[in-house]
């Protein structure tokens, strides 16, 4: 499990290209046969990825968390962005087609994760913060979620947005978590521009080819910075930072939330002609 620190502003204006990128970027949490985590300071969010392969893989406690079980006081929300796989948790058999998002409360012992096929194998992101209460396991199918058109294709920012957990959905703690898909011809994820100082978001892109990449904007609205992200790789942002970027070719990414509330609309927008 690799750490990251919290981080102010301050120390963010100061900072070049690869200390940006050991920060804020995740760029191998995706390993065939392994199980890959981050520790994220900000709202104690925690990043896991598993790419089953060759057979099935077991979530380990991690001894950074200071539990017997890694459910003993978190929960999670689990995205698969990669072909058909199941997700067992506690000897229940949850199968995950592409996009599907599964929520785990807090409790859950044993979880493993595998592929239907080798050939095409799952790719399980994770994405946990603790837990007070225990809720449900619950298995949202692609689609079924809150469905939120946004966007215009005059401003290239056209995307179906689904929510899986949130107030109004699958009930939590803390995650809100849910999947974003940008339209033929639309490349902007958000915009304009927003923050949320009640919580840290994580981006995860996925669905991106192998040569095409996104240009991740972060850093205070006055002072931004921009990160390159390549496909399934991953962006923290913390509380002060905005959280938006534009794609070279079409792609999804999972947002994920965790903080002090989970109201999808706690955002304050920042329109690019204020951005520096």
């Amino acid at each position: 499990m690799d750490q990251r620190y919290a981080i102010g502003p301050q120390q963010v204006r100061s900072m070049g290209t690869d200390e940006l990128r050991r920060n804020y970027l995740v760029e191998d949490l995706f390993t065939e046969d392994e199980v890959r985590a981050v520790y994220s300071h900000h709202d104690r969010v925690v990043l896991v990825g598993a790419l089953p392969r060759t057979g099935p893989l077991s979530l380990p406690t991690f001894p950074e968390i200071r539990s017997e079980r890694f459910f003993d006081h978190r929960e999670a929300g689990i995205v698969n962005v990669g072909g058909p796989g199941t997700v067992v948790v506690d000897g229940e058999e949850h199968r995950l087609a592409p996009t599907a998002c599964l929520y785990v409360g807090r409790g859950a012992g044993e979880v493993s994760f595998s592929s239907d096929d080798p050939a095409s194998p799952a790719a399980f992101y994770l994405f946990s913060a603790p837990a007070h209460t225990a809720y449900p396991t619950v298995l949202v199918e692609p689609g079924e979620g809150t469905v939120r058109e946004l966007g215009d294709p005059l401003t290239s920012n056209r995307r179906t947005l689904t929510q899986y957990v949130h107030e109004n959905g699958v009930r939590s703690c803390q995650v809100v978590m849910g999947v974003t898909t940008l339209h033929p011809g639309s490349m902007w994820n958000t915009m304009p521009a927003h923050t949320h100082v009640r919580r840290t978001e994580v981006y995860l892109y996925f669905g991106l080819p192998e040569e095409a990449r996104v240009v991740h904007l972060m850093g205070e609205p006055t002072e931004t910075r921009h990160l390159v992200v390549a496909d399934r790789q991953a962006v923290i942002s913390p509380p002060w930072s905005l959280h938006s970027g534009v794609g070279t070719a079409s792609y999804s990414f999972v947002w994920a939330m965790a903080g002090e509330n989970q109201a999808f609309d706690d955002m304050d927008p920042h329109p690019a002609a204020e951005l520096r």
